[in-house]
Parts: C-alpha cells; sequence; structure tokens
C-alpha cells in the first residue's frame, strides 16, 4: 500500500476527482482501512494498485483546500460523491483507493474485502460512477 498522491489523471477537465478505473472505499477507521490493505497483499495485489487515502488527504487534495461548498457544480454525480466522501472524512473515516480498471476486477476485490466493513464504496467507470456494497 501506499500513500495517497493526488495524479492529474484523477480529475476531470474541471477539476473535480473523477479517479476512472479506481475503487474508492471508505472505512469508519484508520486501523480498518489498513487492514483491508493488508487482506489484499496477501491475496496478491500489487501494493502499487492500493493507495491509503487519510481524512486530511481527503480535505486537501479531494475535496479542495477551501472545503467542499466551494466546489464548482458538476453536470453529473461527481460533485455529489465528493461531498459524500467529504462527510465521511470530517467524521475521521480512512479510504483505500484501489486500481480495478476490468469488472472482473472490482468483482474480485470486492469479494477479497467482504465484511471488512466498507462503510462506502464508489467504482469510477468511464462516464459513470458506480456504488459498490462489500
Amino acid at each position: 500500500m501506499k500513500p495517497f498522491h493526488l495524479d492529474p489523471s484523477m480529475k476531470t477537465m474541471r477539476g473535480v476527482f473523477y479517479p476512472t478505473g479506481w475503487l474508492v472505499l471508505m472505512f469508519a477507521g484508520e486501523q480498518q482501512a489498513r487492514d483491508a490493505a493488508r487482506l489484499l497483499s496477501d491475496k496478491g495485489v500489487g501494493e502499487a494498485d492500493v493507495l491509503l487515502v487519510t481524512p486530511e488527504d481527503f480535505r486537501r487534495d479531494i475535496v479542495g483546500a477551501t472545503g467542499d461548498d466551494d466546489m464548482l457544480p458538476s453536470a453529473g454525480t461527481e460533485g455529489d460523491t465528493v461531498r459524500k466522501f467529504a462527510g465521511y472524512a470530517r467524521e475521521g473515516h480512512y479510504g483505500l483507493m484501489i486500481h480495478a480498471p476490468k469488472g472482473e476486477d472490482s468483482e474480485r476485490i470486492l469479494e477479497l474485502l467482504r465484511g471488512s466493513g466498507i462503510v462506502y464504496g464508489q467504482k469510477y467507470r468511464h462516464l459513470v460512477i458506480e456504488d459498490v456494497e462489500a
């Protein structure tokens, strides 16, 4: 697992967080996120494909330094989704971003993490943000 770093490819042209091909999963705390990452590593998911996102990362890099109220309005759901992540970050939740570009990658990850304490999750596909359940 690597620490989160916002890459320009993880944003839309308008600057809204939209990491195509990634799962973004929220956990109640740091230990739950780290335990889930360790489980993925034990099952062969590459460490470079798993990023730990702290509440501070969400506030600073994903929502923006000025807060979610200053985000540009979005024609799609990406703005609402970022606001939802912001709410969890304010409550101290940690996230994992897991690179899963194919549908079967996402299914495998979610099956491995079933019962691991995911409180909210999204899969960013090309043009669609999909709710995930585990």
